[in-house]
């Protein structure tokens, strides 16, 4: 959706790395966000984006309107998929999933992809990519790229750039936690224990206003799956009105 990063530019050098054509469609898309507020001010830099873009090695910057996207008022219908779209995201942030189904949707019907790239920060969203492609019996193959963080272990997102530099601070907590969950968990200690440890971290902090913090399988996020199959620890919260989302692999 714009506000281009190294780790958007990560996923374009790949596709490039692997691909003889390399399409970035930038869009922020109005059908994915349920808070009014949040798309306003979601950042739009699409100057910026295109050096960013071309420097990553992109072939060409698809970048309509929403209006050309969808043939008219943006609007998304009302999918249900079970955990994969109620849970965790779903949950917390009803009809996003309904938004990012229509969007990618229509953008496998415009540029057709053989591979699509998709970055692991938004984890819950490539298993629901993965749905659309099974449903629309696409051929495209979807690339899931691995997270890609500061020096201190932050992940990158564009809306880090609305934190303050005690908000960057505060967010580090996020990747601190589900390091430590993941590593106890690893170690063969108790999942329960070690996600209660590190729920305390993180509700512990004023600044930090935790949605959930938890263990999933990265293709079903059903919340009643065994400790035994999850694949990977999720974290939401809020930091200064700023919500970020953040995942390591177990």
């Amino acid at each position: 959706m714009g506000a281009l990063h190294d780790g958007h530019a990560s996923l374009i050098k790949k596709a490039a790395k692997d691909c003889d054509f390399v399409v970035i469609s930038i869009l922020v898309n109005p059908t994915q966000f349920g808070d009014s507020t949040d798309f306003i001010n979601y950042p739009n830099t699409l100057e910026e984006d295109a050096v960013i873009a071309n420097e990553a090695g992109a072939d060409l910057i698809f970048a309509p309107t929403a209006e050309e996207v969808y043939e008219g008022d943006p609007k998304a219908d009302s999918k249900n998929w079970g955990a994969l779209t109620n849970a965790f995201e779903g949950d917390f942030r009803p009809g996003h999933f309904d938004g990012v189904i229509a969007v990618v949707d229509r953008l496998f019907q415009i540029v057709d992809p053989d591979k699509a790239y998709f970055g692991e920060k938004d984890l819950q969203q490539i298993a629901v990519v993965r749905r659309v492609v099974d449903e629309g019996l696409y051929k495209a193959d979807i690339v899931s790229c691995e997270i890609i963080r500061d020096e201190n272990g932050l992940a990158l997102s564009s809306r880090n750039s609305r934190l303050s530099k005690k908000g960057i601070k505060t967010a580090l907590l996020l990747s601190q936690s589900l390091f430590q969950a993941s590593t106890k968990i690893n170690a063969g200690l108790s999942t329960e224990e070690s996600l209660n440890e590190a729920r305390k971290i993180l509700s512990d902090s004023t600044h930090v206003k935790l949605e959930y913090i938890n263990g999933v399988n990265e293709n079903t996020f059903s919340p009643s799956d065994s400790p035994a199959s999850w694949t990977h620890i999720i974290v939401a919260a809020e930091i200064e009105g700023v919500r970020l989302i953040d995942n390591s692999r177990l």
